[in-house]
């Protein structure tokens, strides 16, 4: 795999430490959006304790709107590192630099993804996050749904999973697309409106260790996980990649 140089500056060791101590912007932002989430959008959190308590794990799941990258950190108990476009983070104004100290605070990585390398970045960071034991979410769909349906998800999850070894948890975005549909704009509130969130049980794929560049295995493994977050979410399953959708 080519060596790349990524858009932002990757946390030390130290860095992730600090990012789950007591006193951290992490646990600061939680404490404070935690119970403002809970009275604006009353989510329903299931089977969060199946997301390790020690150790990397990955957590797989649907992508409908933007706001999801917002609550996945906050109803799990463990930090979660994901990666996020740059320009999430690099906004000069009042709300840019909110949005920044928001994502780089609850544990997102900017990372240029544009262009033929921005795969191979999101791989190799999420692999450096594992490594040094944490918890990394990914989108395996790579884009939000157009259209609210679960769609074809991309290997990489499964090239992550068997690098790594970590357990994959499975888990479903639920009713934040009408919080916020087309992710864009302010989140509705009111209205009878309501986000759910479960977790599956952990994934294990020991068993294809050492064959990470076996396209057939790193496909099997991949639907196996879509498999679990169609079951999740109730959502249709559209055998083609959202990306050639939102271009047709």
């Amino acid at each position: 795999m080519p060596s790349i140089v990524l858009n932002c500056a990757f946390p030390r060791t130290t860095d992730f430490d600090k990012a789950e101590g007591p006193l951290s912007r992490f646990r600061l932002i939680k404490a404070v959006l935690g119970p403002l989430l809970r009275v604006l959008f009353r989510p329903k959190v299931e089977g969060a304790e199946r997301i390790p308590d020690t150790g990397p794990a990955i957590l797989a799941g649907n992508h409908l709107t933007f706001i999801d990258s917002m609550i996945l950190p906050l109803v799990t108990d463990r930090q979660v590192f994901f990666i996020g476009k740059d320009e999430y983070v690099t906004g000069k104004s009042l709300k840019g630099r909110l949005m920044a100290w928001f994502f780089t605070g609850v544990g997102m990585i900017p990372v240029d993804r544009d262009g033929g390398r921005g795969g191979v970045a999101a791989l190799m960071t999420g692999r450096r996050v594992l490594e040094e034991g944490k918890v990394f979410a990914i989108y395996p769909e790579g884009t939000r749904s157009p259209d609210g349906r679960l769609y074809r998800g991309r290997t990489g999850i499964a090239r992550l999973a068997l690098m790594t070894g970590a357990p994959v948890v499975p888990f479903a975005m639920i009713g934040t697309d009408t919080v916020q549909p087309g992710g864009k704009g302010l989140p509705r509130i009111g209205g009878g409106r309501r986000i759910s969130v479960r977790f599956g049980e952990p994934l294990d794929f020991s068993r294809y260790e050492g064959m990470d560049r076996d396209r057939y295995v790193l496909r099997a493994v991949t639907d196996e996980v879509m498999s679990d977050v169609m079951r999740l979410s109730g959502q249709e399953y559209v055998d083609m990649y959202a990306t050639k959708a939102k271009a047709a």
